[in-house]
């Protein structure tokens, strides 16, 4: 993740004062750790990848930046498995950082986790410029550019692609 992604992902979460964000794909925990200073301080990150290294990673990344443990709580599992079980409406933020395959599936979760006024974030919108290169693409940059055009048509939404990194998608749900 690049700097100024990490520094956007801090002012999203700062901007909705974020108590309990969900993050689908932990990874070594900087996306985390990010949302994190950027949440309230009695804020909780619940966390979700399907590879408990990767959350050990991220659990020793939050100890080092001295987060209390019950600031971050940590599911293993395939995210379409666990997010049905996480609480409607009980969420300030979104952020996706998984499976380009699932992000359709991905949005439809992170609609019903969101309360009105709460931000879905969406990394990799750009895939390295392929989402807006004509030429034949890989599924998952066609499933990229179909989570493009619905976030953009959904009246429940309030779009914006942020231009940091491999690109920000942003919506403010309704």
């Amino acid at each position: 993740m690049s700097p100024g992604t990490g520094a956007a992902l801090r002012l999203l979460a700062a901007s909705v004062d974020a108590k309990a964000v969900a993050e689908i794909g932990t990874g070594c925990g900087v996306s985390g750790i990010h949302l994190l200073h950027g949440m309230r301080p009695d804020g909780v990150l619940t966390t979700v990848d399907s590879e408990p290294e990767h959350q050990q990673f991220a659990r020793q990344a939050f100890r080092a930046c001295d987060f209390a443990s019950n600031r971050a709580r940590f599911i293993p599992g395939r995210a379409l498995d666990v997010l049905p079980r996480l609480a409607d409406s009980g969420y300030d933020l979104v952020f996706c950082d998984g499976d380009r395959l699932e992000v359709m599936e991905y949005l439809a979760e992170s609609l019903r986790l969101l309360r009105p006024g709460g931000l879905v974030v969406f990394e990799g919108a750009f895939a390295n410029g392929r989402t807006v290169d004509s030429g034949p693409q890989p599924t998952e940059v066609l499933r990229l550019r179909e989570l493009l055009r619905a976030v953009r048509e959904s009246p429940e939404l309030v779009p914006s692609l942020l231009p940091v990194g491999d690109g920000l998608l942003c919506a403010v749900k309704r």
